[in-house]
């Protein structure tokens, strides 16, 4: 007799399909039992407002928490730079997966690079976190460039540029990537321009805590070394009390000497969408062995980071 096929609760969008039929694969293998897609559509992919409008935080999430907390679904896939910062007790991340690349790209028309883009280029993004490291690196480097608020999938994205509506279009490397369309992009934005979002590029896999099996069969697919890295991001974002749609970016990278990671840098910079005013800090130590140090680390960015008036350029602090 075949064992009963595992439950996976994923938004609807084709990136969403794509990564969750990765995990999928993955749980597939390690848990030796089939797993069935279980298509749930969330607030975030039916609002036409733009996510800042809508809270950010928690659009795409709460119908996935919804159906695994009512059982419909056993475990549920997430991108996880869309997860609230706080974790709900009956719920448990199992696993975050080794992470994609992090940064953000450019996909812009003629195969133009950011820096080559003509005077008054518009660019679409719907991230304020984009917008405000954009704008302060034009600022900064003489360009001259008009951010554009735009929502949609990355068909709608992308296409904005190819009916020649935008010159250019932000979008994450590891979207395109777990969608095939990597070769699109004009132009990978160094982590120097463009800090990322915390989180940006993993994956969460999350399931019922009390399922202390899935919990331990999902395990497997961890990633130390990426959940610690997110754990600092996200805990700087939640120190800083911002919402996942804050001009928030966060990195923490791990710096190796050879084959040795030896430390940990956790970057974070907060500013005006406008560009004119950005707070931007660096931290480097030991590589967290517990998830406590991890979040430690991000406090004391996050501290440090206030202290030079981070809280006065973020808008309205989510709550």
């Amino acid at each position: 007799m075949t064992e009963k096929a595992l439950r996976l609760g994923t938004r609807r969008s084709k990136l969403a399909m794509a990564q969750s039929g990765r995990v999928a694969e993955a749980v597939s293998q390690v848990t030796g039992r089939p797993v069935e897609l279980v298509e749930i559509t969330t607030y975030g992919d039916v609002s036409r407002e733009h996510l800042a409008q809508i809270g950010g935080t928690g659009v795409f999430v709460t119908a996935l928490r919804d159906a695994l907390l009512r059982g419909d679904v056993d475990f549920a896939v997430h991108s996880l730079k869309d997860l609230p910062t706080t974790q709900p007790e009956d719920l448990a991340l199992a696993a975050v997966p080794l992470r994609e690349d992090p940064r953000d790209v450019i996909v812009a028309r003629d195969a133009l690079k950011f820096t080559d883009l003509p005077r008054g280029a518009r660019i679409g993004t719907g991230s304020p976190r984009r917008m405000a490291q954009l704008n302060a690196y034009a600022r900064g480097h003489g360009l001259d460039i008009e951010t554009v608020p735009i929502r949609g999938n990355v068909d709608t994205r992308i296409g904005y540029v190819r009916k020649g509506d935008l010159d250019a279009v932000v979008l994450a490397a590891a979207g395109l990537h777990r969608i095939g369309r990597i070769d699109e992009v004009t132009d990978f934005l160094s982590v120097d321009t463009v800090l990322p979002a915390p989180g940006q590029g993993a994956l969460a896999i999350e399931c019922a805590a009390d399922n202390a099996d899935l919990v331990a069969m999902l395990g497997e697919l961890d990633d130390p070394f990426t959940r610690v890295a997110v754990t600092a991001e996200r805990s700087l974002l939640a120190a800083l009390e911002a919402g996942c749609s804050a001009p928030v970016g966060a990195l923490a990278d791990l710096l190796a000497d050879g084959q040795t990671v030896k430390e940990m840098r956790l970057r974070g910079v907060v500013g005006t969408t406008d560009g004119s005013r950005t707070v931007q800090l660096s931290t480097t130590g030991p590589v967290p062995d517990t998830h406590d140090r991890a979040v430690a680390l991000g406090r004391e960015l996050a501290a440090e980071m206030l202290a030079q008036g981070a809280a006065g350029l973020m808008g309205e602090r989510a709550h």
